[in-house]
């Protein structure tokens, strides 16, 4: 009986056609920033490979591994995000509805 053999290289992917070119889990939607705000929750990579069924232990820990040689890159667009977010959050409000 013979291993398959992946090349951890190969478990995170970008592309201008996909998601905006965000880094994401190669054949799947699921970016590499989800997974780095469950790990920012305290979720652990077994946890989330739980939580999202459909990734891998080895998928998940790609992409924390990208997280952590990247991190400057995920934290600015977890900060973007939530800027977006709270944005939205704002112009939404019963506050500002007229």
């Amino acid at each position: 009986m013979t291993a398959t053999i992946i090349e951890v290289g190969t478990l995170i992917t970008r592309d201008s056609q996909l998601r905006g070119g965000i880094p994401i889990i190669a054949g799947t939607a699921t970016s590499v920033r989800r997974i780095a705000a469950l790990y920012k929750q305290g979720n652990n990579a077994e946890e989330i490979a739980k939580d999202l069924d459909h990734l891998s232990l080895a998928q998940v820990y790609a992409a924390l591994s990208y997280y952590h040689a990247n991190q400057a890159e995920i934290e600015a667009d977890l900060a973007a995000e939530q800027a977006e977010y709270e944005s939205l959050a704002k112009s939404n409000s019963p506050n500002n509805c007229q």
